[in-house]
């Protein structure tokens, strides 16, 4: 608590100290009636690199004077009631790099393909879900507090102890018992580095690197949940052929039936090729002129997945079949995303 104290009161007047050298640059530039710097103006002429930053930042604050100033003005123009066009903004999800894979709305070949692929009869309310999952040998404390977390947030899920099983193993163990998909967490040095999902009997099998994690327990303000309901389950953005393939298999998860009285919802937001995870609550409250409204209120927990490789059937590291495997080299540009 102490290091962290004296990092907080060092920050605070590192930033003091910034403020107030900046303040008397511009002092002395107005004294000298030297004109501010303008937006990609070229500072390579100053030899003074101390100098030479100062003259950056310098620059910098003034083009986000002049961005505040102008949306100050659009501001006070809508609220006369003036026509503002406003812009798109430009993101690098929407400078996409064009793919093939990536599936049109209502394609008939891939509604075919999926009306008999592996999670057909879990859509169509034939199957329920079942799953089973299970840690790495000696998982930790906080290891356990998230799968207290993951039982309530996922119906129908059942934690046994991993022992000395090899998953294989355990794969045949679980089809046997009547489960229909496997989720064993792995850790690193105490922290959950990833999770195996694979589908019985069948597969697929996917494996998903895991960071961000964040217990409900640790969330500011969070809600709990009844988990006798079924959420609500809404999956975003997953729209290539890989993308709809691991989404079908994310929402197999889950029963297809949502019991609203609930008020829970779970979300899979797809964005760079990062699932993002999040469980919610809707919160219903009355407004000041009696309307009533409603907000989300985060369960928890949250966490980030990102797909490592997707195997045909169950799992089997020798000689499995892979439909996907990601490399560091395979995605280079920025722009190039593959669910």
């Amino acid at each position: 608590m102490v290091k962290k104290a004296r990092k907080r009161e060092n920050k605070k007047l590192a930033v003091q100290q910034a403020i107030k050298i900046q303040k008397r640059v511009q002092k002395n530039r107005d004294v000298h009636n030297i004109p501010k710097p303008t937006a990609g103006q070229s500072f390579s002429h100053i030899k003074n690199k101390h100098k030479r930053s100062q003259m950056v930042s310098l620059m910098k604050t003034e083009q986000k004077k002049a961005k505040a100033k102008v949306r100050r003005a659009k501001k006070e123009a809508e609220a006369r009631g003036e026509d503002i066009q406003r812009e798109e903004p430009r993101t690098i999800e929407k400078m996409r790099e064009a793919d093939e894979t990536i599936v049109p709305p209502e394609d008939s070949e891939v509604e075919d393909d999926e009306a008999m692929d592996e999670f057909e009869k879990y859509f169509t309310g034939d199957t329920k879900p079942k799953i089973l999952v299970t840690t790495q040998r000696h998982p930790s404390a906080r290891c356990f507090d998230f799968l207290k977390e993951l039982v309530h947030v996922i119906p129908n899920t059942f934690y046994y102890p991993r022992k000395d099983f090899p998953f294989k193993k355990i794969c045949e163990y679980a089809s046997n018992k009547g489960f229909t998909d496997i989720m064993l967490f792995h850790e690193k040095a105490k922290v959950i580095q990833g999770v195996y999902m694979c589908h019985l009997p069948k597969g697929p099998t996917s494996y998903w690197r895991m960071t961000r994690l964040k217990l409900g327990q640790e969330m500011k303000g969070s809600a709990t949940c009844n988990a006798s309901h079924n959420p609500e389950l809404i999956l975003n953005n997953f729209i290539t052929r890989l993308g709809r393939r691991i989404g079908r298999q994310l929402a197999a998860l889950f029963p297809q039936g949502p019991d609203f009285k609930g008020r829970r919802s779970i979300t899979f937001h797809n964005q760079r090729d990062f699932v993002f995870f999040r469980h919610y609550r809707y919160n219903f409250k009355e407004g000041k002129e009696g309307d009533p409204k409603c907000k989300l209120q985060e369960i928890g927990p949250r966490f980030t997945l990102k797909l490592r490789y997707l195997q045909h059937g169950t799992f089997d590291s020798k000689a499995g079949e892979y439909e996907y495997i990601w490399r560091p080299d395979s995605q280079v540009s920025r722009k190039k995303f593959f669910v």
